[in-house]
This record gives C-alpha cells, sequence and structure tokens, in this order.
C-alpha cells in the first residue's frame, strides 16, 4: 500500500522538485548532487532505450524527454545564479561538478573550451535532435495515414475468425497508442531543440554577465575575470549538455528503431557482421589500402586481419548447424544413442488437448491460400465478412464466425466447408481464373476446363481472364473464385441457419435487443419465455425460410400463448400468425392479390386425417410419392412463368407439409389461411392433388 501511494508521488514530488530549483537557492554541495542525479538520469534512459525492442515498449518517453529538459533548464538556471553570485571566490564556488567538468574541456585553453561547447552543442541540435524529429514526423504520418488499412485488416481478421474480440480490441488499441507515440515524440523534440538553443544563450549570457559582475562589484582584473567565468560558464554548460546530447542519442534510436524481439545490439550485430561475403571484402579492401605506400600499414592491416577473423568465424557459426545435421534420410548411426531435445518435458494431458469444433469452418488448398492471406489482402475474407453481415441484416441474427485454415491433404485448388467439424459442401476454385456459369440461355461453348457451379448445380467453365468479356457477351455470368467460395458459403449459411442458432445466439440476440426493449426481457425471458422454448420457435421460423428480425412480435405472442401450451408447433403457428403481414410482405412483396396453390378437398381430408394423430408415416407411401412428385412439377412450372410456388392449407396441416415438402422441394413455401392478412385476397391459380 505505502509503495503504491509512493509511486503515485514521485511524478509530482519531481515536477515540483524542477520549479523549486528555479526560485529558490541551492548550495554547491546540493547542486553537485542534482547535476549527478541528471547524468545518471541520462544514462538510464539511453541503456533503456538500447534494449527496448518496440517503440511501444518505452512510451513514456516523450514526458521523460520534457522532464529531463525541464530538469536541465532549472539546473542551469540554479547554476547561474551560483555563478553569478559566487563566481569570484574560485572555481568550485559553483560545485566541485561544475569546476570538474570545465577543467576537463578547457585546460589551460579557454578558446579550445568556448569551440568543443558549441561543436557539442551544434551537433545535438543540428545533427541528433533534427534527425530524431524528423524521423518521428514522418513515422508519425506515416502511422496515421496507415490506420484505416490497419483497422480494416483487424476487422477482416475478426470476421473471419482468425482472432478473437479481445485481440481485435488489443491491436486496435496498440495501432492508437503508436500514433499517439510518434505524434508525441515529433512534439517532444522541439524541446530538445529549444534547450540546445537554450544552452547557447545561457552560456554567452553567463559569460558576458560574469566579466561585468566581476569586474564592477568584485574589483576583478579582466584576465583574472575572464579565466574564472569563462571556467564556470563552459564547465556548467558541458554538464548539461553532455545529458542532453544522450538523451538525444536514446530519442533517435527510440525513434529508428524498426520492431523486433531482438534488442539493439542483438540486431545490429546480426546484420552487420552476419554475412562472411561482406565481411571478406572488407577485409580484401583495407588490405590492399594498407599495402600502398604513404598509407598508415599497421592500422589498416590491423584492421583488415579483425575483420577476415570476423568473416571466418561468423562463416563457421554458419556452417555448423549443417556440418551437425547428416544427410537428409540418412540413418543414425550404430550404437548411437539419439540425443534428446534440450526443452521437452513430458507435459501431462489437460483440457486444453480437447479440441472445440468450429461452428463454420472453410478448408482450402494450399493455392487458395491468397484468398484467405490477409498478408496478401486476402478478397475472400472481405467477402466473407460482408456475407456475415448481409445474413444478419436478412435474417436478424449474427452467424458465426467462419474460421479458415488450410489443408494440405486437399487438392491445390479444392475448399471445403464444414458445419460442426462436418463436411457439408466441397468444390474447387481457380485464383486469377473466372468461372463462366451457363444460366440456361448462353449461346455456344468456351475454350477451358468444363465444370459445375458448386452452389445451384449449374453447368460452367473456367476460363482465363482474357476471356471474360467473351463470356459475357456470350449470356454466361462471369465470377472470380473469391465469389465462387463466398457464393457456396452464402448459401450453406442460409440454407442451415436453422442450425447455426445455437443457446449462446440466442443469448446474444436476448442481450442485444433488451437494450431497445429492457422491460420486455425483464418481463418475459427468461421468467415466462424458457430460452430453450424461444431458441426452438426461432429455429422453426428459420427452416421455413422466414427471418426472425421482429423479435417484438415473436416474444409478446409466446408470451400469451406459452401459458396455455408447450407444443413448439403450436406456439411456431402462433407466432406466424402475428408475424402474417411480414410472412405475406416476404413471399409476395408489393402484391394485393395473392396467387396461391390450393389442396385439393379429399387430399386435404385425407392429410388431417393423418394429422390428427401427430404422424407423419400415415400416408399411404404411393400417395405420398405421388403427392412429392406432383408439387415438385407444379413448383417447376410456376417457377418457369416466374410466379412464386405458394401453397396455402389450413392451419392444422401447415407444420407437417412444411416438413414434408421442404426436404425434396426446397423453393415450395407453405401458408396457413391463418396467416393471410383481412386486407390480402387470394387467387387459386393450380390445386396440388387434383
Amino acid at each position: 500500500m505505502w509503495r503504491s501511494k509512493l509511486t503515485t508521488l514521485a511524478m509530482p514530488a519531481l515536477v515540483l522538485m524542477v520549479l523549486g530549483m528555479m526560485i529558490l537557492p541551492l548550495p554547491p554541495l546540493v547542486l553537485d548532487f542534482f547535476f549527478t542525479f541528471n547524468i545518471a538520469l541520462s544514462i538510464i534512459v539511453l541503456m533503456v532505450s538500447l534494449y527496448t525492442h518496440k517503440p511501444l515498449e518505452f512510451s513514456s518517453f516523450p514526458t521523460v524527454l520534457l522532464m529531463t529538459t525541464l530538469l536541465r533548464l532549472s539546473l542551469n538556471v540554479a547554476s547561474t545564479k551560483l555563478v553569478l553570485t559566487e563566481g569570484h571566490a574560485g572555481g568550485d564556488a559553483a560545485g566541485k561538478v561544475i569546476e570538474s567538468f570545465g577543467h576537463v574541456l578547457i585546460g589551460d585553453n579557454i578558446a579550445v573550451g568556448i569551440v568543443a561547447f558549441i561543436i557539442l552543442t551544434i551537433i545535438n541540435f543540428v545533427v541528433i535532435t533534427k534527425g530524431a524529429g524528423r524521423i518521428a514526423e514522418v513515422s508519425a504520418r506515416f502511422t496515421l495515414d496507415a490506420m484505416p488499412g490497419k483497422q480494416m485488416a483487424i476487422d477482416a481478421d475478426l470476421n473471419a475468425g482468425l482472432i478473437g474480440e479481445e485481440e481485435a480490441r488489443t491491436r486496435r488499441a496498440q495501432i492508437s497508442d503508436e500514433a499517439n507515440f510518434f505524434g508525441s515524440m515529433d512534439g517532444a523534440s522541439k524541446f530538445v531543440r529549444g534547450d540546445a538553443v537554450a544552452g547557447i544563450l545561457v552560456m554567452v549570457i553567463n559569460l558576458i554577465g560574469g566579466l561585468l559582475v566581476g569586474m564592477l562589484q568584485h574589483d576583478m582584473l579582466f584576465a583574472d575575470a575572464a579565466k574564472t567565468y569563462t571556467l564556470l560558464t563552459i564547465g556548467d554548460g558541458l554538464v548539461a549538455q553532455v545529458p542532453a546530447l544522450i538523451i538525444s542519442v536514446a530519442a533517435g534510436i527510440v525513434v529508428s528503431r524498426v520492431g523486433t524481439n531482438q534488442d539493439l545490439s542483438e540486431q545490429i550485430l546480426g546484420q552487420l557482421f552476419a554475412r562472411p561475403q561482406v565481411m571478406y571484402v572488407t577485409a580484401g579492401v583495407l588490405a590492399v589500402l594498407g599495402i600502398i605506400p604513404g598509407m598508415p600499414h599497421l592500422a589498416f592491416l590491423m584492421m583488415a586481419a579483425i575483420a577476415g577473423g570476423l568473416a571466418w568465424f561468423a562463416e563457421q557459426n554458419l556452417l555448423k548447424p549443417a556440418s551437425t545435421a547428416g544427410p537428409t534420410g540418412a540413418s543414425p548411426t550404430p550404437g548411437a544413442t539419439p540425443a534428446a531435445p534440450a526443452d521437452s518435458p513430458l507435459q501431462e494431458v489437460s483440457w486444453n488437448d480437447v479440441q472445440p469444433v468450429d461452428p463454420v469452418g472453410l478448408e482450402v488448398g494450399y493455392r487458395l491460400i491468397p484468398l484467405v492471406d490477409r498478408n496478401q489482402d486476402g478478397e475472400l475474407l472481405r467477402r466473407i465478412r460482408g456475407i456475415r453481415k448481409k445474413i444478419a441484416q436478412e435474417l436478424g441474427f449474427l452467424v458465426p464466425a467462419v474460421h479458415i485454415r488450410d489443408n494440405l491433404e486437399l487438392k491445390p485448388n479444392q475448399y471445403r466447408i464444414q458445419l460442426k467439424g462436418v463436411d457439408v459442401g466441397a468444390g474447387e476454385a481457380f485464383v486469377g481464373q473466372w468461372l463462366a456459369i451457363n444460366p440456361g440461355n448462353a449461346a455456344g461453348t468456351l475454350p477451358g476446363a468444363a465444370t459445375t457451379d458448386p452452389t445451384f448445380g449449374l453447368p460452367a467453365t473456367w476460363v482465363d481472364s482474357s476471356m471474360r468479356d467473351q463470356a459475357q457477351a456470350m449470356g454466361y455470368t462471369v465470377v472470380d473464385a473469391s465469389t465462387v467460395v463466398g457464393t457456396h458459403i452464402s448459401n450453406i449459411l442460409q440454407s442451415n441457419a436453422a442450425e447455426l442458432l445455437g443457446r449462446e445466439e440466442v443469448q446474444a440476440l436476448i442481450d442485444h435487443f433488451a437494450k431497445e426493449s429492457p422491460k420486455l426481457i425483464e418481463e418475459l425471458v427468461p421468467k415466462v419465455v424458457p430460452i430453450g422454448t424461444l431458441q426452438k420457435v426461432l429455429q422453426a421460423l428459420l427452416e421455413d425460410g422466414l427471418n426472425i428480425r421482429d423479435l417484438r412480435s415473436i416474444i409478446e405472442t409466446l408470451g400469451e400463448h406459452i401459458l396455455r401450451t408447450t407444443d413448439v408447433d403450436e406456439l411456431t403457428s402462433a407466432v406466424r400468425v402475428a408475424l402474417g403481414r411480414s410472412i405475406v410482405h416476404q413471399l409476395f412483396a408489393g402484391e394485393n392479390e395473392l396467387q396461391v396453390v390450393a389442396l385439393e378437398p379429399q387430399l386435404e381430408s385425407i392429410l388431417m386425417s393423418a394429422a390428427s394423430g401427430k404422424s407423419q408415416g400415415g400416408l399411404e407411401p404411393g400417395l405420398a410419392e405421388r403427392l412429392l412428385k406432383q408439387a415438385a412439377t407444379l413448383t417447376e412450372q410456376l417457377e418457369m412463368q416466374g410466379i412464386n410456388p405458394v401453397l396455402i392449407t389450413p392451419a392444422q396441416l401447415r407444420p407437417m407439409l412444411s416438413r414434408f415438402l421442404r426436404r425434396s422441394i426446397p423453393g415450395l413455401r407453405v401458408i396457413a389461411h391463418t396467416e393471410i392478412p383481412d386486407s390480402k385476397t387470394l387467387r387459386i391459380i393450380n390445386v396440388l392433388g387434383a
């Protein structure tokens, strides 16, 4: 507890200390301590920047840069007051640190000291700080420009099931932090540049002010005043500029780093001295320069020998793995004991070894990997995302993510679609080619690999890109490989929507709907309407090809009828009556007169007798077969005429007939008389069972 409190007080205490040093006078001993602390802090910052793998690991660096700059400026103010007030007493008047740095740099030549100080300041201001600021500025600009693309890539990975919501949230935060970091570094570098300018001005002010104070107030000779105050001024400037130079180098290192899993030493040594060829060429060039008359032979030849030695060691390191591995396929040496792996502790079997079954899966051959590889801008990833969004808008719930993986057991161009680990669809797609599908009225044939459209079973041909326009002109429907796979996935997801609506999806749907109608959910679900019953009713609606977007009407209707019955068919029939207007609009959009197919009265009587026993097997087999054939023929005729085939039946027969017919004739919809709104009129265009 006390440690956390001290940690939270550290930065406010440091800021107050910096401000206090600008106002309060400091004795020389305290000033020595703070100068030493400033040097130690700059070395710590440099070491952290050297061992940082990625810039964001030192995300507090812009703030550290600001604080160290303010610390140096406050020390300059405090030391200036000591230099001007106590400088006449001798070189140690402003502390031992300033005196020592002044003696080291100046020696016995004041002019050399001034020039050396100015050179250090220029190096810091013109070279290091300006370059680091430019890198930070460009990095910030490119990071901001790349943010939309990175966000889209994260969304594509999330929708494809490659990452989870938590990882997606972490990646988005990392992108935002990266942009903020480089933007802050761009601004923080201006502090360092200003500090360098302030260092030169402080040096000039101290030098001129010291001469005036020494000669006018303390009656010092010009030579004595110049020597004393120059020593103190240069020492003061140097003790501030050395940490500034170190911090600037650290800033340049941080912003110029490319994120890897290695620190700077490993990265540079691994990339600069790892290639023997480069070192051999360098050694040869140095050796040639060393034997030229007039050149310093010892220095060049010694450096050539060092470069050659480094090249030899690098070459040995490259050959070592190959020499110990042995030839491929060679049998082990007789009597030799195979070496056990160094890190292979026996692991106990755990629940992590039980892999859950993906609700929806897509396996692809290796030639289809570019379609699903986010690094190659996989088109299929964006298409699957659009498919899930479209299905969610049409059906009213979010289908599970499609988990994509490559499978080397498949043919190179083959793909396989799975539901709950079971294959439900397969096909082939060719990247770079187009599938020309014959809808039935195409003229002529096309050169290419003849095949069948995997979604609808229509005859098709894979053609080159050059034949695309010609195929369209001949009446073919031409689509690319990603569209072929995407359409197949979309068809399977829609036809199996009821199976994909699990308990988790229903709970997520309720949670989402509760944001709009909290009272309705609070009163009915799950107190009155169990989630299991709601799931079965929603699945029954989806099996009949209906959407579940009007969840309010569905839940309210179930709340009214569930006290009288718990039979799913009866509850579904009641819900369908409540959704009658939506059902009719879905089947007969914008029509007031509904063209439907009715049952022959005698057949209707037979079916009513079979339905009264709740038995699907009550029909005589021959009658059932004739009914299926006649329904299939009638459906095909109506579709050829452009009429949506809809069979209208009594409410008692609708569940049985719907289950019986949709297995073989998915295009035929069955509705009940009670589902027709009063504002609509019926026109019987045909009779089933005549």
